[in-house]
């Protein structure tokens, strides 16, 4: 497919699998890059192909989870342990830019396919490299295993319930963000020096990097942060959820005192922000719980959509609580529907570029999610 987006000069070379490598390897895709997926078949490539919803057809080698990081590349099948597919390989990094990979320590150098292999074959090379804990820690670093050691997951769940891991993948999305940020770096670094660059990022140093208040709620002001739902250990009422008189559900998100005062001129609360207990958001952070049942009560007597234009109108952060349909009805959800081509048919996937920033920069069209070995004369 032809593009004249921002890297269609670009080629990229993918020996990552699971999530966060190939969403690298996506977004360069959705740049106009070629990317080019390298799969093992005598495992039969991306674990993930494998990772299926029940209601998904078995004998397939795609699935919903393989597709959402995996438009616009080429699959091409190499056992690297087998000295003619290594060659193959090395020929494909003389002509490439970049390589993704996402070995555990030491892996790479047992294949040959390092930075220091590969680079003897494109000095210019830029290698991005993902692993679970650094270059020091042989361990497998699957996601859920990085939440629970990085401290999301003993934070994540309701006060007085067990520790929960996130509904999605979310250190295996932030390491790949910073990743994006490493090899668009490496290239502007190639583009003054024309030396290229070896770039590694690991899941845990991306989530602990994330943990932004909540770690210096620790370093600087000596807490541990304990769980709290979906409340802020810093602001109130932030990140609440209340059932409306319709039966459903609104989050609130209030930031300053004129905002409570707002909140409660809505909810016909009018004396509430006079009371000592409630005046400040520091006082209301200590009396959260005296707060809670007070709203709840005040907003189980309104319609969703009369506070939604209420609070529209107060400047009142609010949002509806929604599914995963519902997101996909809003404009910003429709926005980064990715559609692909297959056979003529249209396929719906979702888009790793979040970003504006004019015509020409994105391509115009991307390939579907490839079968396994679909393009063996990339």
């Amino acid at each position: 497919m032809q593009s004249t987006a921002i890297f269609s000069d670009l080629k990229v070379i993918e020996l990552a699998s699971v999530l966060a490598g190939p969403s690298v390897g996506q977004f360069f895709a959705e740049l106009g890059a070629e990317v080019i997926k390298v799969e093992n078949p005598e495992t039969g490539g991306d674990v993930t192909r494998s990772w299926k919803l029940a209601s998904e057809p078995a004998d397939s080698d795609m699935s919903a989870y393989f597709m959402s990081v995996n438009a616009g590349k080429a699959s091409v099948l190499l056992n690297l342990k087998k000295r003619e597919d290594l060659e193959r390989l090395y020929d494909l990094v003389k002509t490439a830019d970049i390589v993704i990979a996402s070995y555990k320590p030491g892996d790479a150098e047992k294949l040959g396919v390092c930075y220091a292999d590969l680079k003897a074959f494109k000095p210019d090379l830029i290698y991005g490299h993902i692993t679970g804990f650094g270059a020091e820690e042989n361990r497998v670093g699957y996601d859920a295993i990085v939440q629970a050691e990085s401290g999301f997951v003993f934070l994540n769940g309701e006060k007085d319930g067990k520790p929960q891991k996130m509904p999605v993948a979310l250190t295996d999305v932030l390491a790949g963000h910073q990743l994006k940020e490493g090899l668009l770096l490496a290239l502007i670094k190639r583009m003054k020096n024309g030396e290229g660059s070896y770039v590694t990022v690991s899941l845990m140093e991306a989530a602990i990097s994330s943990l932004v208040n909540q770690a210096t709620n620790w370093l600087v002001a000596g807490q541990v942060p304990q769980r709290l739902g979906s409340e802020h250990p810093n602001i109130a009422p932030y990140g609440n959820i209340f059932k409306t008189a319709d039966d459903q559900w609104l989050m609130i998100a209030v930031g300053s005192d004129r905002q409570f005062r707002a909140l409660c001129d809505i909810l016909e609360l009018r004396d509430l922000p006079q009371r000592p207990e409630f005046t400040t958001n520091a006082t209301r952070v200590k009396n959260r719980e005296l707060l809670k049942p007070i709203l709840e009560s005040a907003f189980s007597l309104v319609d969703i959509d009369r506070l939604c234009s209420a609070f529209l109108t107060a400047d009142i952060p609010y949002g509806r609580v929604n599914t995963m349909d519902q997101v996909f009805a809003t404009p910003q959800g429709k926005a980064m529907v990715l559609q692909t081509l297959r056979n003529g048919l249209v396929q719906n996937g979702l888009r790793q570029v979040a970003f504006r920033m004019g015509e020409g920069l994105v391509a115009g069209g991307v390939k579907a999610a490839p079968r396994l070995g679909e393009n063996e004369r990339a």
